[in-house]
């Protein structure tokens, strides 16, 4: 039986059928060694992100992370985690932040996020990612836009990573075009 699938975020089309075929989904990203490598608008937005982190309401898990946004007009917009004893009503520092400047700015671009995090238990020493719900409510503004938006996240020291996309950290996301 053949049929065809359309992935809309590669714009490919792969033929299916009764042979299995192996397929390799690659990702491109960039780690800085330190903030020194970044550019000065970077470091503001790591430092926004820092400041904010610190005031973080993560009193259950002791885990706080705080995001900053940079919008098309250069406005960083910030965001930190709000926890709940009732775990699944908390929120996640990077959708606190986008939905901030999105409410702020509802017709505006995100250009780039960055995500610091560290923890009142332990030593916070790799980049820590989006978590996935995260990134799905990144991919819906970076759809939306038809724009990439640069991802930047880190642990309370060591390297810092750099997405270009969020399709390199979610590259099977559902989005919009999977409605109709």
């Amino acid at each position: 039986m053949n049929f065809r699938i359309e992935n809309p975020i590669f714009k490919e089309i792969i033929l299916a059928d009764s042979n299995m075929h192996d397929h390799k989904i690659s990702t491109n990203f960039t780690v800085y060694e330190s903030s020194d490598e970044l550019s000065v608008v970077e470091k503001e937005m790591l430092k926004r992100a820092i400041e904010v982190r610190d005031t973080a309401y993560a009193r259950y898990s002791g885990f706080k992370v705080g995001a900053s946004v940079l919008m098309q007009n250069n406005d960083i917009i910030v965001g930190n985690n709000q926890e709940n004893a009732a775990y699944p009503s908390g929120m996640c520092a990077e959708r606190v932040a986008i939905w901030s400047a999105m409410s702020a700015f509802p017709e505006g671009r995100i250009k780039k996020i960055f995500i610091s995090a560290r923890s009142e238990k332990t030593s916070v020493d790799r980049p820590v990612a989006p978590c996935g719900a995260c990134r799905q409510a990144i991919a819906e503004y970076e759809v939306k836009q038809e724009r990439d938006i640069e991802i930047f996240f880190t642990g309370e020291v060591g390297k810092i990573v750099k997405a270009y996309s969020i399709k390199d950290l979610l590259p099977w996301m559902f989005d919009n075009s999977m409605l109709s």
